[in-house]
């Protein structure tokens, strides 16, 4: 059931100031309802923070299924979700289930802006991320900047905390949280349910505190 693309990470990117780029999430922005809120405004449902939205509103121009190499971890505490965030630690070990969305470099700006609970409207130089593959923005829980390659021409890029996995506690991510991540990797179509469930269920600060089966139930949740 597989059908991810394959992001080419032997091609750096050519363009070092492009005006388009796949914004890669592998938390709850894989889901296209949530991605919303970063790009047209508002609240996302279970979420207990308001969002200004992108100054460009527009819907991506296409979402993909991809894999990343490293590991998916949850640590801190959202006031937003109630429980733990995503991470990737891109140097560790493991495969990370991820949503490609094609967004302007503007978007990308203003959506990394929110992340940190700032007022979107300033363009980030990408040069550094694109040239070295990684850069350090400040020191705050999203903005590590890095681009694991380039996928049909168009660099590929995600954020990040400065910190590995091991760095940090491990926190455990709340229902509502989580459900977004299920509810992203199943619309994009590449990934049996189960495995999904098993996945998440694995991650560290998941391990423990979430069964494959009780993850799996926020599926059949999500449906009532």
């Amino acid at each position: 059931m597989n059908r991810t693309r394959t992001i080419d990470t032997t091609t750096p990117p050519g363009d070092r100031s492009p005006d388009t780029v796949w914004y890669t999430a592998y938390g709850s922005n894989t889901h296209l309802e949530r991605l919303s809120h970063y790009l047209t405004g508002g609240r996302p449902r279970g979420a207990a923070r308001t969002y200004p939205g992108c100054r460009d509103p527009r819907p991506p121009a296409a979402s993909v299924p991809v894999e990343l190499p490293g590991t998916l971890y949850f640590a801190t505490h959202s006031p937003v979700w109630r429980g733990g965030r995503a991470f990737y630690d891109p140097g560790a070990a493991g495969t990370v289930l991820a949503r490609a969305h094609l967004v302007t470099a503007g978007q990308f700006s203003d959506i990394v802006a929110q992340e940190m609970y700032r007022e979107p409207g300033r363009d980030l130089d990408l040069s550094e991320s694109l040239g070295l593959g990684r850069a350090e923005l400040g020191g705050g829980r999203y903005e590590t900047l890095v681009c694991p390659g380039v996928l049909d021409g168009v660099p590929v890029l995600t954020f990040t905390a400065p910190w590995t996995l091991h760095d940090v506690e491990w926190t455990r991510p709340s229902a509502a949280y989580l459900r977004h991540l299920v509810a992203g990797l199943t619309d994009a179509g590449a990934w049996p349910a189960s495995d999904i469930a098993a996945y998440l269920a694995a991650c560290p600060g998941a391990a423990g505190h979430w069964t494959a089966e009780a993850v799996a139930a926020l599926t059949a949740a999500r449906r009532r």
